[in-house]
């Protein structure tokens, strides 16, 4: 499952995918929203959860953490 949400400026994709034991790891990629052309930052497996939207929650959170403090 997927979850797109805007931030900043930036667009955050979050991803939980399901893995071979249960678990879904928390995948996410950020752009800059308004220039198509940005190379999009990637993050795979940020970390593991038991439910889906744990991780969807995780991976959107930890992209606006990243966004405030990394970001120019």
């Amino acid at each position: 499952m997927k979850l797109s949400t805007f931030y900043k400026g930036y667009q955050v994709s979050a991803d939980a995918t399901p893995l071979h034991n249960g678990l879904y790891a928390a995948t996410l990629l950020i752009q800059k929203a308004a220039d198509s052309c940005a190379q999009a930052l990637q993050f795979k497996e940020l970390d593991y959860f038991f439910e889906e939207s744990q991780a969807l929650a995780y991976a959107t959170r930890w992209g606006r953490l990243w966004i405030d403090n990394e970001a120019c």
